[in-house]
């Protein structure tokens, strides 16, 4: 038996970030100044923080401007939506990221309603998602961009291809489902609740699984030959007791017998998401001065 190819997220990122790094280079050289990113993180979130850190790192290591602003859990709707409306009027910043889920008693889509949709690095504003829907030049969600061109590098031209996204979330499955259309795709939004899931993931050649479930879908339901992109990171026990280890929202080893390739978790999407918000920055300061979208990203 033939196996499928694993994606390597992590060594396509890395490309990704290379590109984005020379761009900069050309940005401060053609703007005189660095693009900037000003991430917001709200409470102490052990994994946010984590998140944060390494976007931070990123951002300073190709060239940026980085910009941290912690706030405590507790902190007022009002002092949160300044801080956003200041972010936005700051010559600096090209790109506001505000790191979500926010703790409940604050309103998370009045904050993200309140970013500049040109500082929108992570495509979640109401003008961002309509400029995708019409299939306008805008700022995408990065998950979802990053899942495409790893798509894309295994495939080529997408056009013509069936490809099933599970999941309808504002932040993979239903900007997922728009970039695969913008790709000439036919393409179908399932989800948890979709009769007979299995039959309508197996009739695709891309599968895109978002939905938050651990390995929910099982190796039989791939049509052998798709491309599968596993968007899912959930935490489950490990065989060790004690430990826990991350799982996909697709069963790797059972999918690989019949897949032509998969992203593994972790080391696949995940990698691609961070790469393309370095690459949604260095995009929102080429909008912000005026300049044509970088080349090549």
């Amino acid at each position: 038996m033939t196996l499928g190819k694993i994606i390597d997220g992590k060594a396509f990122a890395a490309k990704v970030q290379e590109k984005v790094g020379a761009g900069v280079a050309k940005f401060v050289e053609k703007a005189g100044r660095k693009p900037g990113l000003a991430v917001v993180l709200v409470g102490e979130d052990p994994a946010s923080a984590v998140y944060v850190r390494s976007k931070a790192k990123m951002t300073v290591q190709l060239g940026m401007e980085s910009f941290e602003y912690k706030r405590p859990a507790n902190i007022g709707q009002d002092e949160l939506m300044e801080l956003v409306e200041e972010l936005n009027g700051d010559p600096r910043v090209d790109g506001i990221l505000v790191q979500l889920p926010l703790p409940k008693h604050l309103d998370e889509q009045a904050v993200v309603n309140a970013i500049n949709p040109d500082k929108d690095v992570d495509g979640l504003t109401p003008i961002s998602t309509g400029r995708l829907a019409l299939g306008l030049p805008g700022l995408v969600p990065c998950t979802p961009l990053g899942s495409l061109m790893l798509l894309k590098d295994q495939l080529g031209d997408l056009t013509g291809k069936t490809a099933v996204v599970i999941g309808r979330s504002i932040l993979v499955g239903k900007p997922m489902a728009q970039l695969l259309l913008g790709e000439n795709c036919t393409v179908t939004i399932a989800h948890s609740r979709t009769k007979d899931l299995a039959s309508v993931v197996h009739a695709a050649d891309i599968v895109v699984a978002a939905v938050g479930r651990p390995e929910m879908v099982k190796g039989d339901w791939i049509k052998p030959g798709a491309t599968v992109i596993d968007v899912g990171i959930n935490r489950v026990p490990a065989a060790e007791e004690g430990k826990t280890k991350l799982v996909g929202d697709v069963a790797t080893a059972e999918a690989l017998a019949h897949a032509a390739a998969i992203t593994p978790v972790p080391g696949g999407v995940g990698p691609m998401t961070i790469a393309v918000l370095m690459r949604n920055t260095l995009y929102a300061a080429h909008l912000r001065e005026g300049l044509p979208a970088p080349e090549g990203l």
